[in-house]
Order: C-alpha cells, then sequence, then structure tokens
C-alpha cells in the first residue's frame, strides 16, 4: 500500500525545471519571435522595391493579418487530427522560406501573396507552438507558457536588433540568407526534441470544428483585452509621447522600450508567479496592474511619470496572455488545437486591428483619453478573471 503510495506521489509529482521537449517549445518561440523581429527593419525596403505609398504600404500589413486569422483556424484543426508535433514542424519549415520570398517579389500582387502566406504560417506555427507548449506543461505538470512568450519576446528582440545592422553590412538579401540559415538552424536542434503528443483521429468530427460552447469565445474576449492595450503601446506610445508630452525624438521610443523591457523579464518570473498563486489571482494582480499603469501614462503631464506609467503596464500585461493561452488548451472536453486556435485568433486581431481604429479615435479626440480610456477594457478582463482556474488545470491532469 505504502509503495503504491509513493509511486502515485511520484508520478504527480513536477517535472524538472528544464526538460528536453520544454528547451525545444522555447527555441521555437524564438525562432518564430527572431524572423517576426527581423521582418521590422525590411518593412521599409519591401515597401521601396514595389514602389509603394504609405496607404498601399497600411493595405499590405493588412494583408499580413488577414494571412495570420484565415490560416490559424485552420492550423487548430489540423493540429486535432495530426497533433501539434507534426503541424508545428510543417509550419516552421514553410514559414522559415517565406522571408526569403518577400525579398525577391518584383510586383504588388506577388508581394500580396507573399505577405498573405508569411502571416499566415506566422499565424498557423504560432497556434502549434502555443498548442506544444500546453502539451509541454500537462507533461511537466508545471507552468511554462509564459517564459515560452518570453522567449518569443527575446527572439524578436535579437531579430530587430541585429537586423539592421546585417542589412547595412551584407544588404537586404544577405541579411534575409543569414536569418534564414539560422532559423533552420534552430528548427534542427529543437526538432528531435519536439513533444510528440497524441492527436485526436477518434473524436467525433465536430470537437474539431469551431466550438458552439461560449467558454471559448469568453476566454478569447480576455486575450483579445489584453491585447488591445500591447498593439496600443507598440503602435502609438512614440506618438503620444513626442506630440502630447513634447518629449524629443529620442526620447520617444523608450515608451515601448519601458513597456516591452518589463513584459519580458516578468514572463520568465510568470510561471513561478502563476504555480505559487494561481492563474485567477495572477491574472487579476496583472489587470489591476496594467490598469494603474496605463492611467498613470494616459494621465501624466510629464514624459519620465508616463515612461513609469508604460513600465508598470508591461508587468501588468506580461503574464495575461499566457495565463489565457494556457486555460484555452485545457478547456474541458475540447481539443486543444481548436480551443487555442479561437483564443490566438482573437487575441492576435487586438493587435493587427485595433491600433488603426485606435487612430480614428485618437483623431477626434487625444492619446491620453485613449491611454485613460483603454483600461475599461481590462475591467470587463477582471470580471471574466474567474475562467483563468482552467489554466490550472495543467497541475491536475
Amino acid at each position: 500500500m505504502n509503495d503504491t503510495a509513493s509511486v502515485t506521489a511520484a508520478s504527480q509529482r513536477p517535472a524538472p525545471i528544464v526538460t528536453r521537449e520544454r528547451a525545444a517549445v522555447a527555441l521555437l518561440f524564438f525562432l518564430n519571435g527572431m524572423v517576426m523581429g527581423a521582418w521590422a527593419p525590411k518593412i521599409p525596403f519591401f515597401s521601396q522595391a514595389l514602389g509603394l505609398t504609405e496607404s498601399m504600404l497600411g493595405l499590405m500589413l493588412f494583408v499580413f493579418g488577414v494571412g495570420s486569422l484565415v490560416m490559424m483556424p485552420i492550423a487548430g484543426m489540423q493540429i486535432a487530427r495530426f497533433g501539434s508535433r507534426q503541424v508545428v514542424q510543417i509550419t516552421t519549415l514553410l514559414y522559415i522560406p517565406t522571408i526569403v520570398f518577400i525579398t525577391l517579389v518584383d510586383s504588388v500582387w506577388s508581394g500580396a501573396i507573399a505577405i498573405f502566406l508569411f502571416g499566415g504560417l506566422t499565424g498557423a506555427m504560432d497556434v502549434a507552438m502555443n498548442v506544444n507548449a500546453v502539451e509541454v506543461e500537462r507533461q511537466m505538470r508545471r507552468s511554462i507558457m509564459s517564459s515560452c512568450h518570453a522567449f518569443w519576446s527575446l527572439g524578436g528582440l535579437f531579430g530587430a536588433a541585429t537586423g539592421g545592422t546585417l542589412i547595412a553590412t551584407v544588404g537586404v538579401m544577405g541579411h534575409v540568407l543569414l536569418l534564414a540559415g539560422l532559423a533552420v538552424l534552430l528548427f534542427l536542434v529543437a526538432r528531435p526534441m519536439i513533444l510528440a503528443d497524441a492527436p485526436h483521429p477518434s473524436e467525433e468530427p465536430v470537437r474539431a470544428r469551431l466550438p458552439l460552447t461560449p467558454l471559448p469565445w469568453l476566454i478569447g474576449l480576455i486575450a483579445l483585452f489584453c491585447m488591445v492595450p500591447e498593439g496600443t503601446v507598440l503602435d502609438w506610445s512614440a506618438l503620444y509621447l513626442r506630440n502630447e508630452l513634447n518629449a524629443p525624438t529620442e526620447i520617444s521610443g523608450f515608451a515601448f522600450a519601458a513597456f516591452s523591457l518589463t513584459m519580458a523579464a516578468c514572463r520568465f518570473a510568470g510561471d513561478f508567479v502563476r504555480d505559487r498563486f494561481g492563474g485567477v489571482k495572477t491574472l487579476r494582480v496583472c489587470g489591476v496592474l496594467a490598469t494603474i499603469g496605463l492611467l498613470i501614462a494616459g494621465r501624466s503631464d510629464s514624459v519620465a511619470l508616463a515612461l513609469v506609467g508604460f513600465a508598470i503596464a508591461g508587468i501588468g500585461i506580461s503574464n495575461m496572455v499566457p495565463i489565457a493561452f494556457s486555460a484555452a488548451g485545457n478547456i474541458p472536453g475540447l481539443v486543444p488545437g481548436v480551443g487555442l486556435s479561437v483564443v490566438t485568433t482573437m487575441g492576435y486581431s487586438g493587435i493587427l486591428f485595433a491600433p488603426s481604429l485606435i487612430g480614428f479615435v485618437a483623431e477626434h479626440t487625444t492619446l491620453s483619453t485613449v491611454y485613460t480610456a483603454i483600461p475599461a477594457l481590462l475591467l470587463v478582463v477582471l470580471a471574466l478573471s474567474h475562467l483563468a482556474r482552467y489554466a490550472d488545470r495543467v497541475a491536475a491532469t
């Protein structure tokens, strides 16, 4: 009896902090973020090569978003059939060449096709690696989602920081070939360690379609209302500092820097915090911090205080989306890939489309008003925060 109890307790004990499967999914997040970060300094060259006006470039970036939103649900359904390991391998192998394809285009139509594929495969890989992270969480019986998103942030910083220097040194094509080569190398290192999760071929077909139950859509609303503030800081904080707080140009970028640095740092601590206090409490504290930070930034009359506000907002926003993603992957009776595809699609639409709507609002009011009003969305998140309890099923499965 005692031996049986000991074996049961050992089987329920969390795995070591670092495993091969955790390292693999972290590398995939870093790879995805690195390619996305490297895309940012390439955008002016892409626009120049095709002779795009600012409005045409805006439409191209919209096509990127459409590609992501189209492919995310499809990826979720394929994960239900084949498992996340197979889908993440295929999407990664298709994702890497698209950054080369974008560099080779010579017309608006080929550019639109390339950027649609780039956006679509970015979204498909994103769903697959998030589902794989959920499966690794289940295997390890501990939270890892926040640190995975931290590795995505590090990859983005690395890709963006090295991109401009490499383009200036070896040219646009040299940069993209080095980038693709490094991405392939990272994939080859990760591939043998990727967790081979079980597909769900025996599930009824209806369970692999878009769900009719409200639960994943409500969790998706949490992700959406957490990512709208992130997109607003990304696209509008520099203009806010420069135009409304009279910050010099060299200081205006510090708003997003303060936000992203605190967000990345707190994501590395987020898994420990969530395991210690639970998803519901963590989400609520993060929501309150994000609300306070955005209100400070929006009501500030000085650049320094606004930067403090954005830094606090980064701390708050840091672990809200990872908790929503973990909850989506652990909804009872729903295939993980389907739940996550709904939540990621809704969440990323906040970053892709909300900033343009906010620009329209800001044109008729002020960005100060925008940053003061955005916390109203976080009040909805707080009202739905009890749904974060599904993220805690990681330790119970």
